[in-house]
């Protein structure tokens, strides 16, 4: 990748990266030309090329970029200074909102992502994947005190019980159509109140 992208305006970089998100949400990688993420981006192919050697290479630095995002605004909403996992949950769900509003294609890019199968990218987005997931879940059942939860409650099984229903519902919704982000923000604040009512000591 050419340094040179990163000398670029912030609003010259964030048009390349929706244009990716946008061209690559909406179509399999092979079938999605850097012909058409360049017009989206309002620039020659020639200049797309220019900063991204090829398209595996664009498409993975996206993909890291989602990842970046992620923890950019998770940090700057403080959801890993809490030790209460509904209250780090609730602040995720802010930053997510926020990522999702400036980067609206972004959600759609990475479920697709997901679900590709060319091996041109598959193996590498599978292992970045996988480790993300492990760091997370191992990162959060730290900071959980088990007395505050009902006895005998596997919390690892929780902790994977709520991330695949938050990653399901969002996955669901977006295969669906467009997202209306306050029913989003709705929904799963809604949820956050279910699990609490559900694993959580009464006092």
């Amino acid at each position: 990748m050419n340094e040179r992208f990163f000398q670029l305006s912030a609003e010259k970089q964030e048009k390349i990266i929706n244009a990716g998100f946008a061209v690559f949400a909406n179509n399999s990688y092979k079938k999605s030309p850097m012909s058409e993420i360049a017009d989206a981006a309002g620039i020659s192919k020639s200049l797309l090329f220019y900063y991204f050697l090829n398209k595996r290479e664009l498409y993975l630095f996206l993909w890291n970029k989602c990842a970046e995002l992620t923890i950019e605004y998770m940090t700057d909403y403080g959801c890993y200074d809490k030790e209460d996992r509904f209250e780090m949950m609730n602040r995720g769900i802010q930053a997510k909102m926020h990522i999702m509003r400036k980067y609206p294609d972004m959600a759609r890019f990475v479920v697709k992502v997901f679900y590709e199968k060319d091996p041109a990218v598959c193996q590498e987005i599978q292992e970045s994947y996988r480790k993300a997931i492990d760091f997370k879940a191992n990162a959060s059942l730290l900071k959980l005190d088990p007395d505050k939860f009902i006895p005998g409650l596997n919390l690892q099984m929780m902790y994977r019980e709520m991330y695949w229903a938050s990653e399901g519902y969002l996955w669901e919704m977006l295969r669906n159509g467009e997202l209306d982000m306050d029913q989003v923000e709705k929904d799963f604040l809604e949820m956050v109140d279910f699990w609490k009512s559900v694993y959580l000591v009464r006092r």
